[in-house]
């Protein structure tokens, strides 16, 4: 690091850098890895980051899909005036939670490494094993259609609330079964609950296992500090399945579901759509350089093509 950016870095550090988070246990769990990843690259002490904490619109309603409210973004929207008024100087996010276009007043300053991206179910060993007619939690369109595909039988039922409160309902009988992002689980080291599914069972959602923080679009000065702690790889795949989501003009109703990954200049990206009831769904998968921001467009395009009229509705088409 040349003296001049390291004095600028200094020079900002008068205060804490505060990292806005919703106050849910996985949320905080997410900042902490962030602010972690900000001590270690700047060589700061831990007085040098402050976690701010707020209570987000989607963690207070729980007992109505968010979709029927705003969708994603319930999520990000006490986040977004906290940033705005510059109460905190950047906000950290489960990236599949994130709305696709976002004000342009923000911007995504970093991706830590991505996580584990499966899904996993917990209340039996696999999908097959469930009993019949098995009451399972989920408030995802993706999970309640790719499930319903492969068991017409199942009562997908809404669950919501943090981890460790739809665990509870599990354990308690409320249902049989749910899925939860293996992502999740592990950073609240409960590596050892439920059953990962394949992704060629069930392909995740976009972005799924992905920590992105945002920052205001005219703080250099912040964008600099993230910029050390993103990972190339995981910004240009989640960007890629983001992109493939924005053509589709997809939102939290939408059952879909996209994966990419990175193989040296080059992505792969594996994606499929469907209708709510599992009863029809359209997958495919290409391959293109890092620097093709048309691709992604394109696979969309191509899938809603090989669609009915029903599921192209879906997408606004």
């Amino acid at each position: 690091m040349s003296k001049d950016i390291k004095k600028e870095i200094l020079a900002g550090l008068d205060r804490p850098l505060r990292i806005g988070t919703r106050q849910s246990p996985l949320a905080l769990a997410q900042a902490k890895m962030a602010a972690n990843a900000l001590l270690s690259a700047h060589g700061w002490r831990p007085d040098q980051v402050e976690l701010v904490p707020m209570i987000a619109s989607g963690d207070k309603i729980l007992d109505r899909s968010l979709a029927e409210f705003g969708g994603k973004a319930l999520w990000t929207k006490e986040l977004d005036r906290a940033l705005d008024k510059g109460e905190i100087d950047c906000a950290v996010h489960s990236m599949k939670d994130v709305e696709t276009i976002r004000p342009g007043e923000f911007i995504l300053a970093a991706m830590l490494e991505r996580a584990d991206f499966h899904d996993r179910l917990i209340g039996a060993d696999s999908i097959e094993a469930l009993a019949q007619r098995a009451i399972v939690g989920t408030a995802s369109p993706r999970r309640k259609a790719q499930l319903l595909r492969q068991r017409k039988d199942l009562d997908i039922r809404l669950i919501r609330g943090n981890v460790q409160s739809r665990l509870h309902k599990i354990k308690t009988g409320e249902y049989d079964a749910t899925l939860l992002a293996a992502a999740g689980l592990n950073r609240l080291d409960m590596e050892d609950v439920g059953t990962d599914i394949s992704d060629e069972i069930m392909l995740p959602a976009p972005a799924q296992g992905a920590i992105g923080i945002e920052a205001r679009s005219d703080d250099s000065h912040v964008r600099r500090l993230m910029h050390a702690i993103s990972s190339t790889n995981t910004f240009r795949a989640v960007t890629a399945e983001r992109m493939f989501l924005e053509r589709l003009t997809a939102d939290c109703h939408s059952p879909v579901a996209a994966m990419a990954t990175i193989d040296g200049a080059t992505i792969h990206l594996r994606a499929e759509i469907l209708l709510p009831d599992g009863s029809e769904f359209v997958d495919g998968q290409s391959s293109f350089d890092t620097g093709d921001v048309s691709a992604p467009g394109i696979l969309a395009d191509t899938l809603l093509g090989q669609a009915s009229a029903e599921l192209k509705a879906i997408f606004g088409r």
